[in-house]
């Protein structure tokens, strides 16, 4: 469950006190890991996976409640920014009052000096810090059309004090999960945005034409998901470059990222070996080539960078052999989708193929839910299905319980349920639709509703199938 989906008041989950419930709830469970997704400030469509910055962290996840004990803010203003609705995520409110609501609350710091140190002590927050600043004064241009590049000091503090307060506070979440017992494994986007603090700061290690435009651009070819492939848009790595340096911007990401989790997930890990390369003007996906990746030189020095801590290949999509082999070799777990199992003929995404070196799922963030995706299969594939799973009533709508069994009693190392799954619910709760722009991202649980969760049976499956 990504933080912008916890329960809250202000428009968004944040870092508050929900978030520690949820840890109680977690550890309650017996549930070892919450899986987050990337913790960057979203784009204009509310996605965290083509960021302003890869280092970031996302303005909307800081707990209004905590700046309003410190005094940063008025109860008068905290609240004004109460939401109007729990169920879904108030992007569009989000966009228009959260930033000037943090830079009242920032012109209230007295004392810069923490602050500052902080910042100084991250150059990659320092470098999106003035970014962000630069971007607002160019009318949100994307960079490569500014036309000022004179700072102001004061929006520039407001970034610093944001990014300074979501890491403070997310260090206290870390640390009271990990004191119950529970793991946080983080989410790495595999490329970044063209318009980032990433690309602007470090233009020599992307593909990039005179005016730092990307000459080809990220995507795969057509897939499970769109019959059109899906054209990210970011721009390519010259992995040449970034190899004559001995890939530091990689390097420091990772380091960077495994202080703020316990473990990572690597989005799009095959394009460590190969990943397609589609011509900038095009407008589909459908007309790119396979360009070789870093490979095992790159991954090598992931996982000593990484030492005892888990990193996850996200494997899924056109799988290759070669790509199986880096796989292999890196020693990380990939991933298997129990609702990939079962289009037909035997599947490594069928429970009685798992290795125990993966972590399975019942579904990710651009699945559909498990109940949704019962009712959208056909009668033979449900029926199949179903009966893999043991399930055998003409009812086939109370299933859900022997589909997630399925999957808990695997030899998958790790099992991973989406929050929508536990609680049984159907594709109205949805998170992502890929190669859809529009009313992502959304959803939102409420306390109420983890609190009708029977924390008895998913405790008693953890420990039946030891899973504690």
């Amino acid at each position: 469950m990504h933080i912008s989906s916890l329960p809250g008041d202000f428009s968004c989950g944040s870092f508050g006190k929900s978030a520690k419930e949820f840890v109680d709830f977690l550890a309650e469970c017996k549930f070892s890991y919450w899986q987050v997704l990337p913790f960057c400030p979203v784009d204009e469509y509310n996605s965290p996976y083509k960021s302003h910055s890869t280092f970031a962290g996302n303005p909307y996840f800081i707990d209004l409640e905590r700046l309003f004990e410190k005094g940063l803010l008025t109860e008068t203003e905290l609240d004004a920014a109460r939401q109007k609705s729990p169920y879904l995520c108030e992007f569009e409110r989000l966009a228009e009052e959260r930033f000037e609501l943090l830079r009242k609350a920032a012109s209230r710091i007295e004392d810069r000096t923490e602050i500052e140190g902080f910042i100084s002590e991250n150059p990659y927050l320092e470098n999106f810090c003035r970014f962000m600043t630069l971007k607002r004064t160019n009318g949100f241009e994307e960079w490569q059309k500014w036309t000022i590049d004179v700072l102001d000091e004061n929006t520039l503090f407001v970034w610093k004090f944001v990014q300074f307060e979501f890491f403070s506070q997310w260090s206290e979440i870390k640390t009271y999960a990990n004191e119950k017992g529970v793991e946080i494994i983080g989410d790495i986007p595999f490329y970044v945005s063209p318009d980032s603090a990433d690309v602007w700061a470090n233009c020599e290690s992307f593909q990039l034409d005179k005016r730092n435009m990307p000459t080809k651009v990220a995507g795969v070819p057509p897939d499970y998901f769109s019959e059109d492939g899906q054209l990210w848009g970011n721009p390519l790595y010259d992995w040449k470059k970034m190899k004559a340096d001995g890939f530091k911007w990689w390097l420091d990401r990772i380091d960077f990222m495994l202080k703020l989790f316990d473990g990572l997930r690597i989005d799009h890990f095959r394009a460590f070996e190969a990943y397609w390369a589609v011509s900038a003007d095009e407008t589909t996906a459908k007309n790119g080539e396979w360009m070789k990746g870093p490979g095992m030189e790159l991954v090598s020095k992931i996982r000593e960078k990484a030492g005892e801590k888990l990193i996850i290949a996200e494997d899924l999509g056109h799988i290759t052999k070669e790509v199986e082999e880096l796989v292999k070799n890196s020693g990380f777990p990939g991933m298997r989708v129990f609702q990939f199992g079962f289009f037909g003929g035997e599947s490594t995404h069928m429970p009685h193929n798992y290795i125990n070196n993966c972590i399975a799922y019942s579904g990710t963030h651009d699945n559909n839910t498990l109940l949704g995706y019962l009712w959208e299969l056909d009668d033979e594939s449900r029926r199949r299905m179903l009966e893999y799973c043991g399930y055998t009533d003409a009812d086939w709508t109370k299933a859900l319980p022997d589909m997630l069994r399925a999957i808990w009693r695997s030899s998958a190392g790790v099992v991973m349920f989406t929050i929508q799954d536990i609680l049984g619910y159907g594709s109205d709760t949805r998170l992502n639709f890929p190669g859809r722009a529009e009313n992502n991202w959304r959803y939102r649980v409420t306390k109420e509703q983890l609190d009708t969760i029977d924390k008895e049976r998913f405790r008693r499956l953890n420990e039946l199938y030891f899973r504690v």
